[in-house]
């Protein structure tokens, strides 16, 4: 009885000053939806790095053919490495423990043509590992097998954007599109890739759905790079079997490749899993620092509750004196004001969640960053603005019950 008592009246308090209320909340209102906010641009960006990364394998360590100039290329060639070629590929997976998968590409850019259109597109030859390193899904046919690389057949993959482009509203299916002076049967067509739109190491930002996938074999018989003194072939993937091993094993291919590579340093090795770990690191401390500025709203917001109902405890001092008359123990005034200061807390921590999960949604549909709400930062906002209620309230009610009612009664 005396609790709800005591919560009708500080509800009625609130009814009674809104625009007091009001004023005393936003600080309570801007903090809980700093932090929702934040945490959700934080939780979008972790999402979107863990997408990134993913799309590269993250037991993956790619070693990429280094962009040098034509001088360059010429020197190292004078030192007798030809870059990386397939026969590294075979070295590593043969030395290298814990290999799961290891395969190689070339790649070339040029058009594609279907009928009278043409796109730029990037072809690339493969081996049949790649899909499952990479994660590549297929919607329509098929991928690459090890019947398409063994006997060199004329086949392809399409991105989606290639696809997209060429055939709308028509099964692209055994259709045959020209790359070169090469004719190609399309047996597969596939999913749609986010744009990787980060530089990571040699690997460029692209627009992955323009690529187009054929035969590492077929690719070395029948395309040539404008390039004469480029590689054999300008990527390996290796996935381990073990994500713990990374650092390891890319010392140990590291070395390989120099002794086959006389020293020269004509390749680099990206570890996606590390420099996704390196990111998080990153992440956490920008995070940190978002929550600080947050929190510090939220206890700004406290104080603000603090003043407020200490000039409350002086605007009822007679009041408190004439229910401590009547018999009211220092524990029900207590009661009464921390009451109080937690509904204010409360609303405000209710106004402050919604307002958070509206500026999110704003976020992302206004700006290119992708927020994501998770209801553990919901629920740690929240429960901070209830504690910052109680916190800051202790004291103002801790006063009005040490008033002495004959002295509280006599006040005006």
């Amino acid at each position: 009885m005396q609790y709800g008592e005591n919560i009708r009246l500080a509800l009625q308090g609130l009814v009674d000053h809104k625009f007091r209320s009001f004023l005393t909340m936003l600080g309570i209102i801007f903090g809980v939806a700093s932090v929702i906010t934040m945490l959700s641009i934080g939780e979008g960006a972790k999402r979107e790095a863990i997408a990134k990364y993913q799309d590269l394998g993250v037991n993956n360590i790619i070693i990429r053919e280094k962009t040098l100039s034509d001088e360059e290329l010429e020197e190292v060639r004078a030192k007798f490495s030809q870059g990386l070629s397939i026969q590294d590929a075979q070295v590593i997976q043969e030395i290298v423990p814990g290999v799961e998968r290891i395969a190689s590409q070339a790649e070339k850019n040029t058009d594609v043509r279907y009928n009278d259109k043409s796109v730029k597109s990037t072809i690339i030859g493969i081996t049949p590992d790649f899909q499952a390193m990479m994660n590549y899904k297929v919607r329509n046919g098929y991928f690459i097998n090890d019947k398409h690389y063994n006997e060199r057949l004329k086949v392809c993959v399409l991105g989606a954007g290639v696809a997209a482009g060429f055939f709308k509203g028509e099964d692209p299916i055994g259709k045959l599109v020209k790359i070169d002076d090469q004719w190609l049967e399309v047996i597969g067509v596939l999913e749609s890739k986010s744009l990787f739109t980060e530089t990571v190491g040699e690997l460029a930002a692209r627009d992955l759905n323009t690529d187009v996938f054929v035969p590492l074999s077929l690719f070395l018989n029948r395309f040539t790079r404008e390039n004469a003194l480029s590689s054999e072939i300008q990527q390996i993937t290796v996935q381990l079997k073990n994500s713990d091993k990374l650092v390891e094993a890319s010392k140990i291919i590291n070395e390989i490749l120099r002794r086959h590579h006389f020293n020269n340093d004509d390749y680099s090795i990206v570890i996606p899993y590390e420099l996704l770990k390196q990111e998080e690191k990153e992440r956490q401390i920008y995070n940190f620092l978002l929550g600080a500025i947050a929190a510090i709203s939220l206890l700004v917001g406290g104080i603000g509750i603090m003043n407020i109902m200490l000039a409350t405890v002086m605007e009822r001092t007679r009041e408190i004196g004439i229910r401590r008359s009547v018999g009211a123990r220092k524990i029900d005034i207590m009661s009464q004001f921390v009451t109080e200061s937690v509904a204010i807390s409360i609303t405000g921590g209710i106004i402050g969640v919604l307002t958070g999960i509206v500026l999110s949604l704003i976020v992302s549909l206004f700006t290119d960053i992708n927020t994501f709400i998770k209801p553990y930062s919901v629920f740690i906002a929240f429960s901070f603005s209830v504690i910052v209620g109680v916190s800051f309230g202790y004291l103002p009610a801790k006063n009005a019950a040490n008033l002495k009612p004959v002295d509280s009664i006599r006040y005006e």
